[in-house]
């Protein structure tokens, strides 16, 4: 079994914020010649996460949107006597900072019309995406 690791970094501007890296990471998928086996993305950061979806501008801004109803601003948790950021850390756990996608023939295994994206919930900051492909 071979492995293969790679990071890149993204720039957010906005506090919440949906966008797509999927180019980025099937590059790095290709680039590591593993044929058949898994693409582990992971954020190392507890308030981004990652999901895969489609990247239609309007669905980006409803996630967007749906966060905030879900994980309001500004709530009163408990978490924001210390940095007034409790409904990013409740946004990222729910969702999750990874994702695991299948390899095969060298590419992610993905329907039509879903993306990987990352969502930027405490920015804007930089963040790092951490790929590791295993396989054969």
């Amino acid at each position: 079994m071979k492995i293969y690791h790679e990071e890149f970094e993204v720039s957010t501007k906005k506090r919440r914020e949906v966008i797509e890296i999927t180019d980025k990471v099937e590059s790095i998928v290709e680039k590591s010649k593993i044929k058949d086996g898994l693409c582990l993305i992971f954020l190392p950061h507890a308030t981004a996460a990652v999901i895969l979806e489609e990247a239609e501008s309007g669905l980006m801004k409803d996630i967007e949107d749906h966060i905030e109803k879900l994980f309001p601003a500004g709530a009163e948790y408990r978490h924001n006597r210390i940095d007034d950021n409790a409904d990013s850390h409740l946004a990222s756990g729910v969702i999750g900072q990874s994702r695991i996608y299948p390899i095969k023939n060298s590419e992610i295994v993905r329907g039509t019309w879903q993306n990987t994206l990352l969502v930027e919930l405490d920015g804007p900051r930089r963040r790092r995406i951490i790929i590791t492909v295993l396989g054969e």
